[in-house]
């Protein structure tokens, strides 16, 4: 009997350890490690931090569901990985063994790149449901005392999403609690045009996401570079496109959110050979490690170089789909290697997004994610809002039921009326 141990209990984790659990079956044992003892559905982080969702129903406690499929569980973080004896170690000291080992963490958060910024600077964060659940409380005291806001990305930041969906669901709702006059915005980013979104753009998301910008008064700054963050007040280096600083910003703020780089967290980092300088996991072309051919990884932390050069460093997401494909090809090559054959599968990084901005909302296609591409395809309509929040009902089900992959396949692309991928190319 094998046994294929999942550290990280997310949008990666979970649904790899169900696939896992239903391709190998009761012939090896499956083993999911997080350091909490519940699955978030991170994409609703946004909606709490406005208080548009509650926590409660964002997130599945997980020992029930996994041990109904005969996975084996713990709730707690991982502090070592010993690759060379196959073991990794528990906060408690508790040891697990293991004979294949899929990293799915997610990335730690760099705040500290930029000084005075994240929860325990003078900014807010939707990387985490406990940050999203801060922000909260934060924008409450802000709605009484309306001013000044600041939203996006600082340097090295990859995930841009949430900040475009950030701002324009804060927009939205300001207008409802009509204090909208009463707030400047300002969106900061470190992408060298508004849309580059970290893949060089997808088809016209340059000039649909100024177009929404402009349409809700919500000015920007580009190439920017953040610099450190004191008590209500930033300075925003604006650069032009040979990297040399073209304008000083000095941006007053009641509220700010910006989003962080990231980089690997310290367990997975920690292991000679296993990642980048980064601390991201190197992987080939079927997810699994050059140097330890047991070890897989999927999703955030594993290390893709970015799309292009630009002024100030950004890097590439890793979207919701690509993540899914990822674990699919790991799940097949670990159940080929049992049953003797070549572990030859792998993952198709194709890109497949619904932004909401609150009010209305951008679907986006990328075929593959990184270009050059062979489709790119973009709608936008109040119906991507509305799919959305039909889809973390559906994600969250299949959670709790734990049949859950391939999701992206059976919802978004059947939300945005695309039943194949091969559909997009008509």
């Amino acid at each position: 009997m094998a046994h294929v141990v999942i550290i990280g209990a997310g949008l990666g984790g979970v649904p790899c350890a169900y696939q896992m659990k239903k391709s190998l079956g009761a012939a090896h044992r499956v083993t999911l490690i997080g350091s909490s003892p519940f699955f978030e559905f991170t994409p609703s982080n946004p909606w709490i931090a406005v208080g548009w969702r509650d926590r409660e129903r964002t997130r599945v406690a997980m020992r029930a569901p996994l041990a109904a499929h005969g996975i084996d569980w713990f709730e707690q973080p991982v502090t070592a990985i010993d690759a060379e004896r196959n073991v990794v170690t528990l906060s408690d000291g508790h040891t697990v063994a293991y004979d294949y080992l899929v990293i799915t963490t997610g990335p730690q958060l760099a705040f500290e790149d930029v000084p005075g910024s994240g929860p325990e600077g003078f900014t807010e964060s939707v990387c985490t449901q406990a940050h999203a659940v801060r922000a909260w409380e934060k924008y409450q005291q802000f709605v009484q005392q309306p001013g000044p806001i600041v939203i996006g990305a600082l340097p090295g930041a990859s995930c841009f999403g949430p900040a475009y969906e950030f701002v324009m669901i804060v927009d939205a709702d300001l207008r409802r609690r009509k204090l909208r006059d009463r707030v400047p915005i300002t969106f900061v980013t470190s992408e060298p045009y508004i849309g580059h979104l970290g893949l060089g753009g997808v088809g016209d998301s340059k000039g649909l996401l100024e177009a929404e910008l402009r349409q809700r008064h919500i000015k920007w700054i580009t190439n920017a570079k953040v610099s450190p963050v004191s008590d209500g007040a930033m300075t925003v280096l604006e650069h032009d496109e040979e990297g040399k600083v073209k304008h000083e910003h000095q941006l007053a703020f009641r509220f700010a959110m910006l989003l962080p780089a990231f980089k690997g967290v310290a367990a997975v980092a920690a292991v000679p050979g296993l990642c980048n300088p980064r601390g991201f996991v190197l992987i080939d072309q079927n997810q699994r490690s050059p140097k330890y051919r047991n070890i897989f990884s999927a999703g955030v932390c594993v290390a893709i170089a970015p799309v292009e050069p630009t002024p100030v460093p950004t890097g590439a997401p890793k979207t919701g789909y690509m993540i899914e494909s990822m674990v699919t090809a790991i799940c097949a090559n670990i159940a080929a290697e049992l049953a003797g054959r070549p572990a030859e599968a792998r993952a198709t990084w194709n890109a497949v997004c619904l932004a909401d901005f609150g009010d209305t909302g951008a679907a986006f296609v990328a075929l593959p994610q990184i270009p050059p591409r062979n489709v790119t395809w973009t709608k936008v309509g109040k119906w991507v809002h509305l799919g959305k929040i039909a889809f973390e009902k559906y994600f969250l089900r299949k959670v709790r039921s734990g049949s859950i992959t391939p999701v992206y396949e059976r919802y978004v692309l059947k939300a945005l009326g695309i039943h194949t991928l091969k559909d997009t190319q008509s």
